[in-house]
């Protein structure tokens, strides 16, 4: 248990309220670090096959990655969290394996990084992939970028 959390618990105050004013926690930065800590975990990615598909398209024209929120919706109150996720899982990965790091991991960064306590990590495993066939995309996709920009 944390030094922070413990003095939470003797205390019975968050860490975000204090004497000397309140903090204020946005839902869309605890979704941010959410996001960043469930991709932290190897074997899955964030969000259902057809948000993945859409992000993959505008990460090949932008250059970007994924969005970080994507796949994941929270919950905020003054003190605690609580947060779901839709994430698709490797396949040969073992789901349940793979969902208590994701959760393992999301609650810890959470509750260290925001001073919020998570109550809840919900995960909605919605689909498989293959890394074999991400790979041989990814190597398709490059070649037409290249194509392109010869042709340009």
């Amino acid at each position: 248990m944390t030094e922070q959390r413990t003095q939470q618990q003797r205390t019975g105050r968050s860490p975000l309220q204090t004497e000397r004013g309140n903090t204020v926690i946005q839902d869309s930065v605890v979704a941010k670090i959410a996001g960043i800590a469930a991709q932290e975990v190897e074997g899955i990615r964030m969000g259902g096959t057809a948000s993945q598909a859409v992000s993959g398209i505008i990460g090949g024209i932008t250059g970007g990655r994924g969005g970080q929120t994507q796949g994941v919706s929270v919950e905020v109150g003054q003190e605690e969290a609580a947060i779901d996720l839709t994430l698709t899982a490797e396949y040969g990965k073992s789901i349940p394996q793979i969902s208590e790091a994701v959760r393992r991991n999301v609650i810890n960064r959470v509750e260290s990084l925001v001073g919020l306590r998570v109550t809840e990590v919900n995960i909605t495993v919605s689909d498989i992939f293959f890394p074999q066939q991400e790979q041989e995309q990814q190597r398709e996709l490059e070649q037409e970028q290249q194509q392109q920009q010869r042709v340009q």
